[in-house]
């Protein structure tokens, strides 16, 4: 987002935590504007019109197999609202003067009218908590992420898109489709459709259930909050913006402002790339890189989320933390537990712990180093894969999942000794400084794989940062 829309996106919502009736009425037509006020534009023709109505349509058909509520007057008034804020931004393209909610020209109103119907038809013949829909659920959203992750699949969806509306395919490119805040939304609703399959999940409408998983503030950047946490603030009564919660959530903003656009993209000046990692050869400048990188990416996606935080605490959402401190932490454990803390949590409750009971569960287990080794690699691999399923991506999934086993492995040989020799407060200081600045540089180093596009560029800041000379 820039910061003209974060602005605008502010303005409307203390517009209405001014009025304070009609909070859910607000969050729905809000977080539908939004999904498409925020999508990129594309140079598929119409694909940036569908994709935000993709989102909508995946969000309903997931509330409508997880759902215990039925299809009561409530929940047709509220897919009628949908209907009608999407048949409105259809309708801009009649008008260029009001094309303000889309980057380029909505398609005919007869296709978007054809592609309602089929969807209510099916919407009208799904069956409620069927377990196979829940698992044909599951299945269609990893198919779906790992189109959008792979780059060469994108590129071959590129070219079906492009031959369908008969545009050149020699320009088609895996860019050509970047489906804004779907890799955000598939973790709420996998997390809605497991927790249904754990007979956890509470009963929501549908207009909170399209709130939550669109929420206009953590639409783009996160944080990944639980629906039970979100729907208990929802349904709190708003009693409008009190002096106190206003400045709570404006000092929140402005930090997260702050970050985002002064210090963040300050950093990214001088932040570790393709183009400057070729150019720059001198060790000293290369580790002002890699620093660089490193907090232009916490103070970018941690000014993110202080925005989020702020604008949901003006309509009285309290989304949850997801960064503390990361860099200031002793060890890889400690880091990853307050590094992007909801993504952390999400694989641990969704991978980690299930993989973990299933290996405890063989006739002949592995031992319980190997059982770490294995979820804990897996976990960091599938958490690359969300970023991006290329080599570095890997490597970096694989140097946090390795350092987190080493890192577990070498507490449990040196806990004892190290409590002994740690016995006064200087000596424990300096064990958590020296364990902080070690953590760090492991995490700056891992970073390279995050910044660069290659693992033989990665390889080539490696060994320039600690002087050795290519010939």
């Amino acid at each position: 987002m820039t910061i003209t829309q974060i602005l605008i996106i502010v303005f409307f919502t203390l517009l209405f935590a001014i009025v304070k009736r009609g909070r859910n009425l607000f969050l729905l037509i809000a977080s539908v504007l939004v999904v498409f006020w925020l999508q990129p534009a594309l140079p598929i023709r119409g694909l940036d019109f569908w994709l935000p109505i993709f989102t909508l349509i995946i969000a309903i058909f997931s509330w409508r197999v997880t759902t215990d509520t039925a299809f009561n007057r409530k929940n047709i008034f509220t897919l009628a609202i949908i209907a009608s804020v999407i048949l409105l931004i259809n309708a801009t393209r009649y008008f260029s003067f009001a094309q303000i909610f889309t980057p380029s020209r909505p398609p005919q109103i007869e296709i978007t009218l054809m592609i309602f119907s089929i969807f209510g038809f099916i919407l009208f013949l799904l069956r409620k908590n069927a377990a196979s829909f829940l698992t044909f659920g599951l299945i269609l959203l990893l198919g779906i992420f790992l189109i959008l992750k792979i780059p060469a699949w994108t590129l071959e969806l590129s070219l079906l898109l492009r031959a369908w509306t008969n545009q050149s395919l020699t320009n088609a490119s895996a860019l050509d489709v970047r489906w804004l805040g779907f890799s955000y939304v598939a973790f709420r609703l996998i997390h809605t459709i497991r927790d249904k399959q754990a007979g956890r999940l509470p009963a929501v409408d549908l207009d909170e259930y399209i709130a939550y998983v669109i929420f206009f503030p953590a639409f783009v950047a996160g944080p990944i909050d639980r629906i039970e946490r979100f729907i208990k603030d929802l349904r709190q009564p708003f009693e409008g913006l009190k002096q106190e919660k206003f400045f709570e959530a404006g000092q929140r903003l402005l930090i997260g402002l702050f970050k985002k656009f002064v210090i963040a993209d300050t950093f990214a000046l001088i932040a570790l790339n393709d183009t400057n990692a070729l150019q720059v050869h001198s060790t000293g400048w290369m580790w002002v890189l890699v620093y660089a990188y490193a907090f232009q990416i916490y103070f970018d996606f941690s000014g993110y989320t202080d925005i989020a935080l702020g604008i949901a605490k003006f309509i009285g959402i309290n989304l949850p933390e997801n960064f503390s401190s990361p860099y200031l932490k002793p060890n890889l454990t400690q880091f990853w537990n307050n590094w992007h803390i909801t993504l952390t949590q999400w694989f641990r409750a969704y991978f980690f712990n299930p993989v973990t009971r299933w290996l405890r569960s063989w006739r002949k287990p592995f031992s319980m180093p190997m059982m770490i080794l294995i979820a804990q690699v897996a976990t960091m691999l599938l958490i690359g894969f969300w970023h991006g399923v290329t080599w570095n991506f890997t490597l970096w999934g694989l140097w946090h999942g390795l350092g987190l086993f080493i890192h577990n492995r070498w507490n449990d040989f040196t806990k004892a000794k190290a409590a002994e020799w740690a016995n006064t407060p200087l000596r424990q200081q300096v064990l958590n400084i020296s364990g902080m600045i070690f953590t760090f540089h492991f995490v700056a180093l891992g970073w390279i794989f995050f910044a660069l596009s290659s693992p033989v560029a990665s390889w080539q800041v490696i060994l320039k940062l600690f002087g050795v000379v290519l010939p």
